[in-house]
């Protein structure tokens, strides 16, 4: 048992079968009375988030009997929530967002699962994140580098060996056993090239990272540097001197959902990858002719008194600003159309204004509760974004990972919704998917999508980390100069 800023964490060692159900038990003394507080329990954390500080609590974790087993209990724990700094409350919601991509991943693969539901989908995209978080959750000591390594070792060796590939590329979902291809929609039962991109900017970080002379280390990094190299990227142009890359390939449909990654959205890393990839590069100029095609690419309208430079409107999620730039690094990169960095903290910006308008009138929204971007809904998967996609429903991922772009708001936001709406929000990964205060509605599941941002651009804020390791990768220096990006002064 831990004590945090208004809450309490346990954790304990589950036993092998992985069927287990617990009770919780939590009291004012070591001596009780103690009262359930959850029953028939899965996991093997338990975050109770209480609003105060400086009681006391006691706790206890039964281990349910089933099929006349005995009953099992642990000792008594105890633990005092305490206030915390901002730096201490960060490492807080970092630890936790971290158990998401430790406790929570695939036993067999270690692949990330995309619901915190036990769900055998494993996300490719969410694993990426979920390496930068296994280097953070190191870095931190939330577990050893040698914990780290060997989980990092595992997930390479199941990619490499297990998981299906097609021409290099990995599918949107795997199976976490098999490595079989889950289809994700109709068509889409092959490789994915923008998920493949967020694992290989995952990829790339522990490539760098895990760089010391010893057996683990020396096979994760040339795991890492094979899985990046089988890519075939110029294959994924579709057709000889084409100029866009394509979103999928199925080996039963081909070419079928025929879906171009053009900007602005969350594809940018797929192309700086593809052009700086040492085996299957494709043309820089597919950047411009490919990427930044769209007649909607540059904007540079003013919302709210802010600049944005790109995307077609307000309407864009924030997510579109998050994704790309986990490894990325945005500060002082500026290409024909703008200063990303620039832009990306603009956007956020204009997020925040937008809720403070609040000109769907949604309950809740103002200057600490802002932040659009798809998550799970009410009754849906919601593509939320200013405009006409605002439900009223705010993911905490928008405003959590907009740490780096605008520090001082996103702690506010953090701060309010911890205290006025942890006891529904707050979960044993941290900040549940989202909520709709409208509706008096709280997700209890979690994305990996969602999660990985969070603990990683929080990371960007405080270190710049996960930036330093992937831009510190040989290749991405000279995929800079080729497609012309240029420094820029803020």
């Amino acid at each position: 048992a831990t004590g945090h800023e208004s809450r309490v964490d346990l954790t304990w060692t589950p036993l092998a079968t992985g069927a287990e159900r617990y009770t919780i038990e939590r009291a004012e003394k070591p001596s009780g009375p103690f009262t359930v507080i959850a029953h028939g329990y899965r996991l093997s954390e338990y975050s109770d988030f209480l609003g105060t500080n400086g009681q006391s609590y006691s706790y206890r974790i039964t281990l349910e009997a089933g099929k006349g087993g005995p009953v099992m209990r642990s000792a008594t724990a105890t633990a005092t929530p305490a206030a915390m700094t901002d730096d201490q409350l960060l490492t807080s919601v970092q630890a936790a967002t971290f158990r998401y991509f430790w406790q929570g991943a695939h036993p067999v693969s270690g692949l990330i699962r995309e619901r915190s539901n036990f769900d055998p989908n494993c996300a490719t995209g969410g694993t990426g994140f979920g390496i930068y978080a296994i280097i953070i959750g190191s870095e931190r000591h939330f577990i050893t580098r040698p914990e780290a390594a060997a989980r990092v070792q595992k997930i390479f060796s199941f990619l490499e060996d297990k998981a299906e590939r097609y021409h290099g590329a990995f599918s949107h979902w795997i199976d976490g056993e098999t490595g079989k291809t889950r289809p994700f929609s109709e068509f889409d039962d092959g490789a994915d090239l923008l998920e493949t991109a967020l694992l290989m900017q995952g990829v790339l970080a522990a490539r760098q990272y895990f760089n010391r002379n010893e057996a683990v280390e020396r096979d994760i990094h040339l795991r890492a540097d094979r899985l990046w190299k089988a890519v075939d990227w110029s294959w994924f142009l579709k057709e000889s001197g084409g100029k866009s890359l394509y979103w999928h390939w199925s080996p039963n449909f081909g070419w079928k959902k025929n879906l171009r990654i053009t900007g602005w959205n969350e594809g940018m890393i797929a192309y700086l990858l593809a052009i700086a990839s040492p085996t299957h590069p494709i043309p820089s100029d597919c950047y411009a002719l490919g990427w930044a095609s769209s007649k909607h690419y540059a904007n540079g309208k003013e919302y709210y008194g802010l600049r944005q430079s790109v995307g077609s409107s307000m309407g864009q999620p924030l997510f579109f600003t998050q994704y790309s730039f986990i490894g990325f690094d945005p500060r002082g990169k500026s290409d024909a159309y703008c200063d990303y960095f620039a832009n990306n903290r603009n956007t956020t910006l204009i997020h925040r204004a937008y809720a403070i308008d609040n000109p769907g009138k949604h309950a809740g929204y103002g200057e600490n509760v802002w932040g659009l971007t798809p998550s799970i809904g009410p009754d849906r998967y919601q593509p939320s974004a200013p405009g006409k996609k605002d439900f009223g429903t705010i993911a905490p991922t928008a405003c959590l990972s907009a740490m780096p772009y605008a520090p001082k708001e996103s702690m506010a936001a953090l701060r309010h919704l911890y205290k006025n709406y942890g006891p529904k929000l707050w979960g044993e990964y941290g900040f549940r998917d989202a909520f709709n205060p409208e509706l008096d509605w709280y997700a209890q599941s979690y994305l990996a999508i969602d999660q990985g941002p969070i603990i990683a651009m929080i990371e960007n804020h405080r270190t710049g980390l996960c930036w330093k390791l992937f831009m510190d990768n040989p290749e991405i220096a000279p995929m800079l100069a080729k497609v012309g990006f240029k420094g820029h002064k803020r």
